[in-house]
């Protein structure tokens, strides 16, 4: 099994580290391989796909929004998209071509939309599998020949049927998580292991996906609570915003709220199943964890696009609340972890929209239906 994935994001490498994860341990499958695709480009090619992407998001995300939209009209760019693929890409064409792989997965549109030309050509003989890694599928993610997508939710199947796409040839599996999180934890021992006060709502706030100036914002925002909490602040691989952020921390003197302020962590399960609120961005494998974990979401700042859509599927299902403006964030937040109610309400909806075993499906699905063969899928583009 050959899982591919691109560093656009990490969501696309999280989702296909987990289906790897539990391929290697499934007993019907032999090798897995997993590979970023942008490793087999050249850097111009990569830093447009990957440094563009990060560029747009963190300082234009209103151009990135624009973009997102204008770009999602069914088939209408797909022949130009693949030209300059091909065009960059043939290293990762002869890689696919040498393994021949029985199964590739692919959890971006890019490494799916090369798979699928190449087996129209007949270069090779594999079951194309495109995991879906949003609540919604953008026009990037529609690829003619396939063998099988799996979805986020019921309503991703219908969006695609209604294009054209046999329903039987998509799963409603959720996003693929690493399985550590369906791993059942004591909040109570785990608050006791790590130093955290059992008598205090605890938020987790998610720093390191804001830019430097939102994050603090909102570490500076949290003493505005009215609420006694602990508040913990992961910020990844940002080491001058861990640094920022416990400047500030040490110099504001108060006794509530408790801060803990985390570099990167691979316990983010652990926090997640101790929390009582997330605070963060709607990203695609984020918001899974979070629902797997039992844990309601406060979205700030959603990235322009498939963030955005993903709020709205959190925030039907009453998951999440969200907040646009920073100046009335403690006023939600107080009212919502007031509300207990409603917290235990929000807590059961997100438990209802996980899909813990995702990767799980993933995986036995397509072992199950290694005998099928490949859909061409007929379009009219106009």
């Amino acid at each position: 099994m050959m899982i591919l994935h691109a560093t656009s994001g990490s969501g696309h490498t999280r989702a296909a580290e987990a289906v790897a994860k539990v391929a290697a341990r499934h007993p019907r499958v032999g090798e897995v391989i997993n590979i970023d695709a942008l490793d087999y480009t050249n850097a111009i090619f990569r830093e447009f796909y990957s440094g563009m992407y990060e560029q747009m998001v963190t300082r234009t995300p209103d151009l990135w929004g624009m973009w997102y939209e204008t770009s999602n009209e069914p088939w209408k760019s797909d022949k130009m998209r693949l030209m300059l693929d091909k065009l960059n890409l043939q290293d990762l064409v002869k890689r696919i071509t040498d393994e021949k792989p029985d199964i590739a997965v692919c959890t971006h549109f890019l490494p799916a939309e090369i798979i699928s030309h190449i087996i129209s050509k007949g270069l090779v003989d594999t079951r194309l599998a495109i995991v879906v890694t949003d609540f919604y599928v953008h026009a990037m993610w529609l690829s003619r020949i396939f063998h099988r997508y799996f979805v986020a939710h019921e309503e991703s199947r219908a969006h695609l049927e209604m294009l054209g796409f046999p329903g039987e040839r998509v799963t409603v599996s959720g996003i693929p998580i690493d399985p550590v999180f369906t791993e059942t934890h004591d909040p109570a021992a785990l608050r006791a292991a790590y130093g955290i006060r059992p008598d205090l709502p605890l938020i987790l706030v998610s720093a390191g996906a804001f830019g430097l100036d939102s994050a603090e914002d909102v570490v500076r925002m949290m003493k505005r609570l009215q609420t006694k909490v602990t508040v913990a602040v992961v910020c990844g691989q940002n080491t001058e915003l861990r640094e920022r952020l416990q400047t500030f921390v040490d110099k504001s003197a108060c006794d509530y709220p408790i801060y803990r302020i985390e570099g990167y962590t691979e316990a983010m399960h652990e926090w997640m199943a101790m929390a009582d609120l997330f605070i963060g961005k709607p990203g695609g494998l984020t918001t899974a964890e979070a629902m797997t974990s039992g844990l309601p979401m406060a979205i700030y700042q959603p990235i322009p696009g498939q963030e955005e859509h993903n709020s709205d599927h959190l925030l039907e299902f009453g998951a999440a609340i969200k907040c646009s403006e920073i100046l009335t964030l403690p006023y939600k937040v107080d009212k919502l972890l007031q509300d207990e109610p409603r917290m235990a309400a929000m807590k059961m909806s997100a438990l209802e929209l996980a899909f813990p075993h995702a990767a799980e499906t993933v995986v036995d699905t397509l072992v199950d239906n290694m005998k099928l063969s490949p859909h061409n899928l007929t379009v009219h583009t106009g």
